[in-house]
C-alpha cells in the first residue's frame, strides 16, 4: 500500500498509532491528557491572527460557549473531515466532543480572568506543558519507548484525539472485528519494531 493511500486507511494509520501506545497506564495517561492537550492548544492559537480574507464571524452562543472563525476553527474543520475519510460513524460520534472542545476554548480564551493566580492565556500554557510531561512520562517509565510524534510528527499529532475517541468506543464494543484486527496488527508491528531494534544494538555491538 502506497504511503498516500494509507493516509486514508483506518486500520493502518491506527496501527502506526497503535505501536506506540500498547501499555495500559500510557493509553491511561493519553485518555486524559490528549483532550487536554487539544483544548489548551486551542486556547493558545485562537490569538493568532487571521489573514484579511477571513468572514469575520463570531457568535457568543452563552458564558461558556463561543465561536470564532479562526484557526482552531478550520484546523477542527479539516481534522474532522480527515476523520470521517478514516471511519465515518466514530467520527459523527465524535463531533460533539471535539465541537464542545472548540467552543469553550474560544470563549475561555476571549474572557479575561484569572486560574490560580494565572490569566487565561498563562494558565492554557501551563497545563499544555504539563500534559505533554505527562505524555513523555508514560512513553518513557510505562510504554518504554519513544513517542509516535518523534517518527511521524504530523501523524501522531493528528491522529491522536481520534485513536483515544476510538479506544473508548471499542470499550463500549464498537466494531469488534476492527478492533480484534488491530490488536493483531499493532502486535505484528510492535515485534517488528522491537526485532530491529535488537539487530541494531547488535550491530552496534559488533
Amino acid at each position: 500500500m502506497s504511503t498516500k493511500a494509507s493516509l486514508f486507511d483506518v486500520k493502518a494509520q491506527l496501527t502506526f498509532y497503535g505501536a506506540y501506545h500498547s501499555n495500559p497506564v500510557n493509553v491511561g495517561i493519553h485518555m486524559i491528557f490528549v483532550p487536554t492537550i487539544m483544548w489548551t492548544a486551542f486556547v493558545l492559537t485562537c490569538r493568532v491572527p487571521t489573514p484579511t480574507f477571513f468572514p469575520d464571524l463570531h457568535w457568543t452562543i452563552n458564558n461558556y460557549l463561543a465561536f470564532d472563525l479562526n484557526w482552531p476553527a478550520v484546523y477542527a474543520a479539516i481534522v474532522a473531515a480527515y476523520y470521517f475519510v478514516l471511519d465515518p460513524v466514530a467520527a459523527f460520534i465524535y463531533l460533539p466532543q471535539m465541537g464542545l472542545s472548540l467552543l469553550t476554548a474560544t470563549r475561555f480564551a476571549e474572557t479575561t480572568g484569572t486560574v490560580a493566580g494565572l490569566d487565561h492565556f498563562s494558565a492554557s500554557l501551563a497545563l499544555h506543558v504539563a500534559s505533554w510531561l505527562f505524555q513523555f512520562a508514560g512513553h518513557g517509565l510505562a510504554e518504554g519507548r519513544a513517542p509516535a510524534l518523534l517518527d511521524n510528527l504530523l501523524g501522531a499529532v493528528v491522529l491522536a484525539p481520534f485513536f483515544v475517541h476510538l479506544e473508548e468506543l471499542f470499550v463500549l464494543g464498537y466494531r469488534p472485528q476492527l478492533h480484534k484486527e488491530l490488536t493483531n496488527s499493532i502486535g505484528v508491528e510492535i515485534t517488528r519494531i522491537r526485532k530491529a531494534q535488537g539487530e541494531k544494538r547488535r550491530a552496534k555491538g559488533e
